[in-house]
C-alpha cells in the first residue's frame, strides 16, 4: 500500500487553497461539500471564485502567497499554473507538518484528492497515488453505478436507529442479519421512492419481531434494444440484486451477461406465433410464486416495460396478489432505432410530433385510424410481418406511395441494418433483404435525413436488395 487512505473531518476547519482558476474551483467546491472554511489567496481570481467570495462562500485574499496563510490551515491545496510557486507552498506546508496537495504534480504532494463516490454519509474514494488519475475517475464511474442514490438515506436513517438496532438485536449475528434484511428489504425500497416515513415505519416494525421475514418483491425492468451500454444504471443494480430473472426473448446475451452470476436466469419468451396467453399466465404464476418465497424477481423486457409490452398487466396481477413491484424504465426501441440510424424523429423543419403505435393488438382492440399528415413521423412496433397491411392501411388514410419509409432491423445490435425505402417499396424492399423480427417500421418525411445521418450498422435501400440467386431462393 504506496499511501495510507483516510477521511478527515473538515467541518468549520480552515482549508487554504492557493489559486484561484478553474482547477482551483473544483477543488473549492469539494471542501465546501465537505463543511470547511476555505481561504483562497491568488494574485487574481475566476469570475466562478469571485462570486464564491461575494456570496460568502470563500474568503478570498487577492494578494502574493503569505507564509502567515498557514497558521490558519489545517489542509493545504496548490493548484497553481506555477511549478515554482507550487513548490514553495508545498515546502513551507511540510515545515509546518501541514499535508499539501499539489494539483496534478505527485511528486510535491504529501496527499492525493481521490475520485469520490458519494453517498452521503457513506463516501467511496478511489486513489491511485496520482499516478492514473484517468483510471481512478473510470473506476468511480463503474463504482458509481452499482450503488444505489438512496443508500445515503439509507446509511442516515440506520444511524439514527443504532441505539434501537443495538438494543433490539443485541447478539452480533442477530444485529448482522437485520442489517443484512435493511439492504435487501423494504427499508431500502421505500427510501428509493422517497417515502421515507414508510422506511422508517417497517424498520420500527421489523424491530418488534424476533427475525425480519424476508419480504420478496418484482421489479420490472426495462433491458433497452440490446446494446449493453443503453442499459441504465437502475436496471444494472436491479440486475445485480436478483434472486430470480424472468427473460424476454428480445434481452440480448450481452444484457444478462451483466446480471448477478448466481441469479436463476429463466427464459419466459415468447416464440412468434406460439400461445402467447398461455406464456403470460406462466410468466404470472413465476412472479407470484418466487415473491412470496422472499426473492427478488427482475422481470426483464426488452425496451421499456410498459410500451407495447404486456408490462401494465402484469403489474396489475402483481397489485391484485399483494405483491410489491417497482418500474425501472428503459430506453424504448423507438427512440434507439431512430438514435442508431441517424433518424431525428423531431425536427423542426420535418416533423413537430411522433406517434408510436403497435402492428399487434388484441382481436377485440380497434384500430385508430388516420392519415400520416404534415410533420408526422409514425414508427410501428411489431410491425415487420404485416408491412403490405400497414401499407394498404396508410395509402387509404391517404399517405403518398412515396412518403419516406425506413426499417431497423436489430436497433443498437452490431448486426443492425437499417433499410430505406418508400411506403410503396418498404415491403418489396423488406422481403429482398430478408429483414426479421425484431424489426422497428419508421414513416414520415424525417425518416429520409436517415440517409444523410446514418452513423451505425448496414446501410441499404430499397434499389439495392439481394443477388438474383438469393432473391429466387427467399422468394421460393
Amino acid at each position: 500500500m504506496q499511501l495510507f487512505p483516510l477521511f478527515t473531518d473538515l467541518k468549520g476547519r480552515t482549508a487554504l487553497v492557493i489559486g484561484a482558476g478553474l482547477v482551483a474551483d473544483r477543488k473549492i467546491a469539494l471542501l465546501l461539500s465537505a463543511g470547511a472554511r476555505v481561504i483562497v489567496g491568488a494574485h487574481a481570481a475566476h469570475p466562478q471564485v469571485q462570486a464564491r467570495a461575494r456570496a460568502g462562500d470563500v474568503e478570498l485574499r487577492l494578494a502574493p502567497f503569505d507564509l502567515a496563510w498557514l497558521d490558519e490551515a489545517w489542509l493545504v491545496i496548490a493548484a497553481t499554473n506555477d511549478r515554482a510557486l507550487n513548490r514553495q507552498v508545498a515546502d513551507a506546508a511540510a515545515a509546518r507538518r501541514l499535508f499539501c496537495n499539489v494539483v496534478d504534480d505527485v511528486a510535491l504532494s504529501s496527499a492525493q484528492v481521490p475520485a469520490i463516490v458519494d453517498r452521503a454519509p457513506i463516501t467511496i474514494a478511489i486513489s491511485s497515488g496520482g499516478s492514473a488519475p484517468v483510471i481512478a475517475r473510470r473506476l468511480r464511474e463503474r463504482i458509481e453505478s452499482l450503488f444505489d442514490p438512496a443508500l445515503g438515506a439509507l446509511a442516515a436513517l440506520a444511524q439514527r436507529k443504532r441505539g434501537a438496532i443495538r438494543q433490539a438485536r443485541p447478539e452480533l449475528r442477530a444485529r448482522r442479519d437485520f442489517y443484512d434484511w435493511l439492504m435487501d428489504g423494504p427499508v431500502l425500497g421505500a427510501l428509493r421512492r422517497s417515502r421515507p416515513e414508510e422506511a422508517e415505519a417497517a424498520l420500527e416494525q421489523a424491530l418488534g419481531r424476533n427475525t425480519p421475514a424476508p419480504a420478496g418483491k418484482v421489479l420490472l425492468v426495462g433491458a433497452g434494444p440490446g446494446d449493453p451500454g443503453l442499459l441504465t444504471l437502475r436496471g444494472l443494480r436491479a440486475l445485480n440484486e436478483a434472486d430470480v430473472i424472468l427473460a424476454d426473448r428480445l434481452v440480448s446475451p450481452e444484457v444478462l451477461a451483466l446480471a448477478r452470476r448466481d441469479a436463476q436466469v429463466i427464459d419466459v419468451g415468447k416464440a412468434l406465433g406460439g400461445p402467447h396467453e398461455t406464456t403470460q399466465a406462466r410468466i404470472h404464476a413465476l412472479m407470484v410464486s418466487h415473491a412470496r418465497q422472499g426473492r427478488c424477481v427482475v422481470r426483464l423486457k426488452g425496451g421499456d416495460p410498459l410500451v407495447f409490452g404486456r408490462g401494465g398487466e402484469e403489474l396489475q396481477h402483481l397489485k391484485r396478489h399483494g405483491i410489491a413491484y417497482e418500474v425501472v424504465p428503459g430506453i424504448t426501441a423507438a427512440l434507439a432505432c431512430g438514435a442508431y440510424a441517424g433518424i431525428p424523429l423531431t425536427h423542426r423543419d420535418h416533423a413537430q410530433s411522433l406517434t408510436l403505435a403497435t402492428a399487434h393488438r388484441r382481436a377485440e382492440a380497434t384500430q385508430a385510424s388516420g392519415g400520416l399528415g404534415d410533420g408526422q413521423t409514425r414508427i410501428y412496433y411489431m410491425g415487420v410481418n404485416r408491412l403490405p397491411v400497414l401499407r394498404e392501411q396508410l395509402l387509404a388514410d391517404g399517405c403518398a406511395p412515396s412518403t419516406p419509409c425506413a426499417l431497423v432491423e436489430n436497433g443498437s445490435r452490431p448486426s443492425q441494418r437499417t433499410v430505406f425505402a418508400t411506403l410503396d417499396t418498404l415491403a418489396s424492399a423488406a422481403a429482398g433483404h430478408r429483414v426479421l423480427s425484431p424489426a422497428l417500421v419508421l414513416v414520415g418525411e424525417v425518416t429520409a435525413l436517415g440517409a444523410e445521418l446514418a452513423w451505425f450498422g448496414q446501410m441499404l435501400n430499397a434499389d439495392a436488395t439481394l443477388p438474383d440467386a438469393d432473391r429466387l431462393q427467399a422468394s421460393a
